[in-house]
């Protein structure tokens, strides 16, 4: 019989499983808060980086968001249905996508102000070490990405 407290294919050694797991928690417990406002995950994301700078590129938001075209299209287009946000062709290239944020969209920015505290009173941490976590995590994905470069 193998000794799994050295097996480091145990699941609970595994970082990546910490790490899915975690993340599926912080999801289903965004999930009551976003429905109250109507969103998504996927979309509450896209809704931040608009909040964040309005009139931006489609790729521009894909790149904040690590996502492709394909994955991003579908989501802009049913916030565009919902009447959060518009797609428009760039004047300057038509081969781009613009969005803009609507009188909706803009004011759904003051429903969602209580979800970031709501979040951090809900994991039990203060925001001092959910911000090192933040770091350690986008360090993590940079280099992650940098990795796959090469």
């Amino acid at each position: 019989m193998m000794d799994t407290s050295q097996d480091l294919l145990a699941l609970d050694k595994q970082f990546c499983f910490a790490l899915y797991s975690a993340s599926l928690a912080l999801t289903k417990t965004y999930k009551p808060l976003l429905d109250e406002i109507g969103l998504t995950y996927p979309q509450y994301l896209v809704m931040l980086v608009l909040w964040e700078k309005d009139h931006i590129l489609v790729k521009d938001i894909g790149h904040a968001l690590f996502l492709d075209s394909g994955t991003l299209t579908p989501l802009l287009k049913r916030l565009e249905t919902a009447g959060l946000l518009l797609r428009q062709r760039d004047k300057e290239d038509e081969r781009q996508v613009r969005i803009l944020l609507t009188q909706d969209g803009k004011a759904l920015r003051k429903l969602a102000r209580s979800i970031p505290e709501k979040i951090m009173c809900a994991s039990g941490q203060n925001l001092a070490s959910l911000m090192a976590l933040r770091q350690q995590l986008s360090s993590l994905r940079d280099e992650l990405h940098t990795q796959q470069d090469v």
